[in-house]
């Protein structure tokens, strides 16, 4: 009887530990949710929307807003990204002034835009002191991320040192060694000049500076000065100019006949910006590197970006200012994706290294100074009958990879 109790006892309390383990709830696993942004992501655009470089300014904000377009589709984070434009008229004190504004009032996330590179750096030193992140999508000066680069400055844009590097692998083949430099007395044309000239100087001992002429920007009147350089007769001139600075250049060297008889390279002079305006007399022959063109290359991405481009803007084409501007937009929302979180220093962290795919290809944020990598093309303008306007043809696609500069010398350059 004893014995009996006891088994009887036991399966009870067995059949009580069952009955407690199934009733013991199950933990559901936890349902995957995206990140999620509290409100919007606000970039603060300052940029050149008056006078003659607002062209570049306009091409830039049509191709940030066409990206915009395609990303808020979906949103970053569970947000839409938005922005707020300030003009900067090319002034460098006004630009600054702006990105204060669009910091202290707009409480912007990020900063970008600037076609004029002494603006760019006044405002990457605030955006230093400040610590919000700005992105250098048109200017070119190579101190950017070079000399004076940190944490929060970032180029989407080739620098100077980049095509200047190209561009002299390329020189450095054609049969000159006596070289004249000429252009504008600004930043941007120093840069471009000792970049470009140190660069051949090493690939090409041989080649021999004869002299230099420099003109304040803006200067209407070219005649005078292409006038001595041509008295000289050097085999090459390297012109160290820009935008309507270029364009001026190109015009008096068609009009005198002096690109007819020196070869001469300027930097985005085969940019279709640039030689659209000219139209069919623009000057042909003349050699240029650019790190864009709507018709290079031949590939289903950037003839879907081209398309895209044209279908929102009227058939216009895409420059090079479009391509950056739009190259910049998709990494800002991939860096968020990544960051998972609207968070500066997180976003920054996200942006070293990330590569996308572009137009011209996958490109990536050199980690080291936050230079954009990406190739650049050599070529030659040459008008072709099915188009209004000189191209470029002859085209030598010189790799991302091939024109940086080491990260190396990028830590000697900001004393580290």
């Amino acid at each position: 009887m004893r014995r009996t109790l006891f088994v009887l006892i036991a399966a009870l309390v067995v059949s009580v530990m069952l009955i407690g383990c199934a009733a013991q709830p199950t933990a559901a696993p936890a349902p995957t949710v995206a990140p999620q942004a509290a409100r919007a992501i606000k970039v603060g655009i300052v940029d050149t929307y008056s006078g003659p470089p607002a062209a570049y300014g306009n091409d830039a904000l049509n191709g940030f807003k066409l990206a915009l377009a395609e990303i808020n589709k979906e949103g970053v984070l569970g947000a839409k990204i938005e922005f707020v434009t300030r003009d900067d008229k090319f002034a460098p004190d006004t630009g600054l002034s702006m990105a204060k504004e669009l910091v202290l009032q707009e409480k912007v996330d990020i900063l970008a835009g600037t076609v004029n590179s002494a603006a760019s750096l006044a405002i990457s030193a605030y955006a230093l002191e400040n610590k919000v992140p700005f992105i250098v999508w048109t200017a070119k000066s190579d101190k950017v991320t070079g000399e004076k680069g940190h944490r929060y400055a970032f180029m989407t844009s080739e620098n100077a040192v980049m095509a200047g590097f190209a561009g002299a692998q390329a020189l450095a083949k054609k049969p000159y060694t006596k070289f004249w430099i000429a252009g504008e007395d600004y930043e941007y044309g120093h840069s471009i000049a000792d970049a470009t000239w140190n660069s051949l100087k090493k690939i090409k001992p041989e080649v021999q500076l004869m002299g230099q002429t420099w003109w304040k920007t803006g200067e209407p009147d070219l005649v005078p000065y292409l006038t001595q350089v041509s008295s000289a007769k050097p085999d090459m001139v390297i012109f160290a100019t820009g935008g309507s600075g270029m364009t001026n250049v190109l015009k008096v060297a068609k009009s005198t006949g002096f690109s007819d008889k020196i070869p001469m390279w300027i930097h985005t002079a085969i940019d279709y910006g640039v030689l659209k305006p000219l139209g069919a007399n623009g000057p042909e022959g003349v050699f240029g590197t650019m790190d864009y063109f709507f018709y290079y290359p031949d590939t289903p991405a950037n003839k879907a970006f081209v398309k895209a481009y044209q279908d929102a803007y009227n058939n216009a084409y895409p420059s090079f200012a479009s391509f950056h501007a739009y190259t910049t937009a998709k990494l800002i929302a991939a860096a968020y994706k990544k960051a998972g979180a609207l968070d500066k220093e997180k976003f920054i962290d996200a942006m070293e290294g990330l590569q996308i795919d572009t137009p011209v290809g996958q490109v990536e944020m050199r980690a080291c100074d936050h230079q954009l990598v990406l190739p650049i093309f050599f070529g030659v303008t040459k008008k072709e009958a099915q188009n209004e306007f000189l191209t470029a043809t002859d085209i030598i696609a010189v790799a991302g990879k091939d024109v940086m500069p080491a990260c190396a010398d990028i830590q000697k350059l900001r004393g580290k």
